[in-house]
């Protein structure tokens, strides 16, 4: 299956306000919103990709233009790369990439078999198979409650533990498997392994501290008046994001420290724009979407 960006038009019209500038695109991807970037932005201005997936670097060297420079790290190393008060927009895509869901070698799906890895760099620290095989029983069961606000956590985790006992999980359709045959609820229209395999994901790749350690940088290396687009997938993410820039008397859930911002110093100038009925029938994974953009006052 082809990687179609999410929200595209909508992201990069509130994106660019100085056509001049420089920007970044935290999460290449298969390049999709870079290449529109650079379709929009003058001679003049610059295009930053950063990806930690060393398959979307090689991807990105097909973009032959000198005004685009792409770097295979996180997105929680802005700082190392600019200064402060230098940068005009930044965009988090904060999806995970069709094409990991789509190559069973790379772990992330259920459909597809394959080594149960989910790591976004795969040549960088461990994959899921060897903390799952070694992990505690209130480590599983915490990482699927509070990730994956997976109701069955603690029958998963049993499960788990049992199958541990046998042999070893080695692949997405072992873990798979063994939550489908022990889940509850049958006749739902999501794969019961869904919300565990989000959970999964998210913790085996530390995704909410990385995206609030860079929302942190973002806020400094952007200019007066530069903007923040970020497009969230599910509601651990999004809430992350509106409590950054705006806190409110609920608090963050979950065990991240979420370093909030005086709500004087960025405005949110568009929240909770969702994707078109055409977009959603044209690619179904947009449908969960959400978009909220926020300038530097």
């Amino acid at each position: 299956m082809l990687h179609f960006p999410v929200l595209l038009e909508e992201s990069i019209r509130y994106l660019i306000s100085n056509k001049n500038g420089n920007y970044i695109d935290c999460t290449y991807g298969r390049g999709g919103h870079s290449q529109k970037i650079l379709g929009e932005i003058t001679a003049s201005g610059t295009l930053t990709a950063f990806d930690k997936d060393p398959e979307a670097i090689v991807n990105a060297k097909q973009i032959n233009s000198s005004q685009f420079k792409a770097i295979n790290s996180s997105f929680n190393t802005l700082e190392s790369y600019f200064k402060e008060n230098s940068v005009d927009g930044i965009l988090y895509d904060l999806g995970t990439c069709s094409t990991h869901f789509d190559d069973g070698n790379r772990g992330f799906s259920f459909i597809n078999n394959g080594p149960l890895d989910m790591r976004f760099n795969n040549t960088k620290g461990k994959p899921l198979y060897d903390w799952i095989n070694n992990a505690s029983h209130d480590e599983i069961l915490k990482v699927l409650y509070e990730y994956g606000d997976e109701k069955h956590g603690k029958l998963i985790t049993r499960k788990i533990l049992e199958y541990r006992e046998k042999q070893k999980i080695l692949t997405t359709f072992d873990l798979a498997d063994l939550i489908k045959d022990c889940y509850p609820d049958k006749n739902k229209k999501i794969h019961p392994a869904t919300k565990s395999f989000q959970a999964f994901r998210i913790f085996i790749n530390d995704e909410l501290n990385e995206i609030n350690q860079s929302l942190n940088q973002a806020m400094k290396i952007l200019k007066k008046d530069g903007r923040i687009v970020v497009i969230s997938f599910h509601s651990l993410e999004d809430n992350l994001v509106k409590n950054f820039f705006k806190p409110n008397k609920l608090e963050f859930p979950k065990d991240i420290p979420i370093n909030t911002i005086e709500d004087e110093k960025f405005k949110c100038i568009a929240k909770k724009i969702r994707p078109s009925t055409d977009e959603i029938n044209i690619n179904s994974r947009s449908r969960s979407a959400i978009m909220r953009v926020f300038k530097k006052l």
